[in-house]
């Protein structure tokens, strides 16, 4: 599955455009991640807890997108892009999605 932020990829041709291809996951921070980013606040720098969140929620909206554009029967997914809201204090979602495609 080839994943990309542009319109076109070098050397392929969109055949068919088969619909938006979407993958989201909310997630919400724990009370150790708050103590933690707590004392960073104290001392400063990266809130390394919050930052794997955010990545794991990121990798599993992704994945998402691409299971949902496999059942479209796509080859690609062009103009991906990634989005967050918040859902509640504390919790936010991540969405993923693109144009899954048919390449020739």
């Amino acid at each position: 599955m080839i994943i990309t932020t542009t319109e076109t990829i070098p050397n392929k041709e969109v055949i068919t455009i088969l619909g938006i291809a979407r993958g989201s996951t909310v997630r919400a921070k724990s009370v150790a991640s708050d103590f933690v980013a707590g004392l960073k606040n104290f001392v400063g720098g990266e809130l390394n807890e919050y930052t794997k969140l955010q990545a794991q929620s990121r990798e599993q909206a992704m994945q998402r997108m691409v299971d949902d554009a496999e059942k479209l029967g796509a080859d690609a997914i062009l103009n991906v892009r990634l989005t967050t809201s918040t859902i509640t204090q504390g919790a936010s979602e991540i969405l993923a999605y693109g144009t899954a495609v048919k390449l020739n």
